[in-house]
């Protein structure tokens, strides 16, 4: 049964926040306690985490839709909601994470290349906790009678695409014996039989040479010409040579069944990843002559190997069943890792990102849109702005105009005025629409305190990459 799973798409959703509650202190003898609404609890975050025990996405391949735990609604006297917990989902280390489009199911961006032990982002967000009616109490709103509803969680798809961090990786066109050689160097144990495309999916073994230095081998499936295309199912093989640091071109020196030409089995091979990815072309490589066993071929071994060193290779004739050539082989591949590996850390010293992932998940969340729907109305849309709507109790004209000092305070109104709207236009955000009016539709500045519990941070700058109109964000609270 295949077990290896190296590309999937899911579905992913934080947890709700709970709802802040609207509470007045009620005791014997206090005719006027105040509020005492306690906040709602924030929900759990779905979090993806690099795990390097795992070696594929084999745990997402029947189960798509992965959900966090709500947080739970607020009570009165000063009783907080408790928080969900966060789920966390484990894949291979070399997983790139990826948006998608809720339509089409294509890639939209990258959200994270988790390529370090442990290393983690958010691809869900729980919902924060809505605020409990004590945290709207100013010097002119003494008993407020609202409190904010629990923020939704996002729900979205995503892609998880494991691409292999092997140190050297065997290629080369189906049947050269990429699979018979894993096996004779390594504990790997791969199907092997005398028909192409034996091998579906890549096998990984630890080779450890004399010197006591050991490295991590991958038997990638066979390409043909045209893999870099797609055929041959060559998209979901080369994606595995992308990580690895030096790539072992194994060539059948005898041609196979077909009596091919070595040497243009070796040129299509290069083109292929050439094409596929530029930079493979540049990447460390070391030529293979395999089954230099088999009689007459010792012409066709001179031929490879001036073919390689023109191009400037090292340059193997071994055979996996005798064994002959594969102890300095595999000495060399340990030699070679071994140096690659110190020059990489020299050139790049591994971090961890999960910081850096989660601060553009956050400057991606903050940003809203204003497009031009009709001539006189406005659509705005925006992670963080939607959820602010959600919020809001409609049927509670403190909460309302609660609301429109919110979005006063991140810049909403300037924004439309940027992109054309005048007084009397309607906005609409999700399912609800205003009538613009301009900086009149902000709350007279002292019926807010200074001190907002849900004051936001100025407006941050935009990434280049961002598809917006405003250029301005939503802070984070």
């Amino acid at each position: 049964m295949d077990t290896f799973t190296d590309l999937c798409h899911i579905n992913v959703k934080g947890g709700d926040g709970g709802a802040g509650c609207m509470s007045f202190r009620r005791e014997a003898f206090v005719p006027k306690g105040g509020p005492d609404g306690g906040d709602g609890g924030h929900g759990g975050d779905v979090v993806i985490v690099a795990d390097p025990q795992l070696s594929s996405l084999i745990d997402y391949r029947y189960k798509h839709h992965f959900k966090a735990e709500r947080g739970t609604h607020g009570k009165g006297a000063r009783r907080h909601g408790a928080d969900g917990e966060d789920l966390l989902l484990k894949v291979p280390l070399g997983t790139v994470v990826r948006e998608l489009d809720p339509e089409t199911q294509k890639p939209l961006y990258d959200i994270a290349d988790l390529t370090v032990a442990g290393e983690r982002v958010v691809v869900a967000p729980g919902g924060r906790g809505g605020l409990g009616n004590i945290h709207f109490v100013t010097s002119v709103r003494r008993a407020p009678a609202f409190a904010e509803k629990g923020e939704p969680a996002q729900d979205h798809w995503i892609e998880l695409e494991m691409k292999l961090m092997a140190d050297v990786a065997l290629v080369g066109m189906p049947s050269v014996g990429k699979s018979s050689l894993i096996a004779r160097i390594s504990s790997a144990r791969p199907k092997i039989a005398d028909y192409p495309f034996t091998t579906l999916v890549p096998n990984l073994g630890v080779v450890r040479a004399a010197s006591g230095q050991s490295f991590v081998c991958a038997d990638v499936p066979g390409l043909i010409e045209g893999a870099s295309e797609g055929k041959g199912l060559g998209h979901q093989f080369l994606r595995h040579i992308e990580r690895t640091a030096l790539i072992a071109h194994v060539v059948d020196i005898t041609g196979g069944f077909e009596d091919r030409d070595p040497v243009e089995d070796y040129r299509v091979i290069n083109r292929e990843l050439a094409t596929y990815a530029p930079e493979l072309a540049e990447r460390p490589m070391i030529v293979v002559a395999n089954k230099c066993d088999m009689p007459d071929t010792a012409d066709k071994i001179e031929e490879l190997r001036h073919a390689a060193e023109v191009d400037g290779h090292r340059f193997f004739a071994v055979s996996a069943v005798t064994g002959h050539n594969l102890d300095e082989f595999v000495a060399y591949c340990a030699s070679a890792v071994a140096k690659l590996r110190q020059e990489f850390s020299a050139a790049a010293p591994t971090v961890d990102r999960s910081e850096t992932w989660e601060h553009r998940r956050q400057r991606r969340d903050s940003r809203f849109t204003i497009e031009r729907e009709e001539r006189h109305a406005w659509r705005v849309s925006g992670g963080a702005i939607e959820r602010m709507v959600i919020q809001t109790d409609w049927d509670n004209d403190e909460a309302v105009a609660y609301l429109q000092h919110r979005l006063d305070r991140i810049g909403l109104d300037d924004q439309l005025i940027k992109a054309g709207a005048v007084d009397g236009d309607e906005v609409r955000i999700l399912g609800f629409a205003f009538t613009f009016e301009g900086s009149a539709s902000a709350p007279a500045p002292d019926s807010y305190a200074e001190d907002d519990p849900c004051a936001l941070d100025e407006p941050a700058a935009s990434d280049e990459d961002a598809k917006i109109d405003s250029t301005d964000g939503i802070g984070h609270e």
